[in-house]
Parts: structure tokens; sequence; C-alpha cells
């Protein structure tokens, strides 16, 4: 299932490129990568890293999830340098996880931390408008 979901993925990047936003691609990513990390700290917490985690039902999902989004970022590797590339996905990720950590798991930053990630947004601003 999981590679002609894949391969369907695949065919719609590709007759559709000149009319995608390569940074909606790398936000949609990120999510993606985010969304599987999240669910992966929760579940190995619940099943430890154990040989029978790695072939439970969460697990392929876990791999499902990676995979489209690895798809897009290869479409944006496609179309962006990739030391800009790899900035917009790491800036990203760090908005995310930010975002998810208070959110879901209650932290709070100090006052320099939360001045140093706004640094980053305002980065990953001037990247993706350029």
């Amino acid at each position: 299932m999981e590679v002609v979901v894949t391969r369907k993925l695949l065919s719609l990047l590709i007759r559709n490129k000149r009319h995608m936003n390569p940074i909606l691609v790398v936000i949609g990513a990120q999510v993606l990568f985010t969304a599987s990390d999240v669910i992966a700290r929760f579940l190995m917490l619940r099943h430890g890293f154990t040989a029978a985690a790695f072939l439970s039902p969460w697990f392929f999902f876990y791999i499902f999830i990676r995979e489209v989004a690895m798809v897009g970022q290869l479409y944006v590797f496609s179309t962006i340098t990739l030391g800009k590339t790899m900035t917009l996905f790491a800036a990203a990720s760090i908005i995310l996880a930010n975002i998810l950590g208070f959110l879901l798991f209650r932290e709070v930053l100090s006052f320099t931390e939360y001045l140093a990630i706004s640094v980053i947004v305002i980065a990953f601003i001037f990247l993706a408008l350029r």
C-alpha cells in the first residue's frame, strides 16, 4: 500500500511542479516529520526500544508518514539549493518543536531562549521570501 500511495504522490508532485510553492512543501513535510516524531516519542515510551515495538502497527504508520514527508523533502531538493533547503527544514523543525513542546508537553523556555527562537523565525521568513 505504501508503494502505491508514494507513487501517486510522486506523480502528483511531478505533474504540478510549476504550480507548487516549495516553502509550503517544506512546512507540510516538516509538519509530517514532526508529527511522526511526537507519535514515536509517546509510543516508544509505552513500548520501549524492543523488537516488538518495531513490529507493531504504529511503527508501520510512523514509517509511512515519514515516507510521505521524504517525498516532499525530495521535491524541495529539486527546486531550492541544498543549503537553503536544509536551513528551511531546520528552522521549520525548531519552530514546530517549540510550539508542540509548549502545547503538548507544557514546556516553557527562558526569555533568552524565546528570543533566539524569534531570530530563527525571522530568518525563516527572510529565506522564504527570497
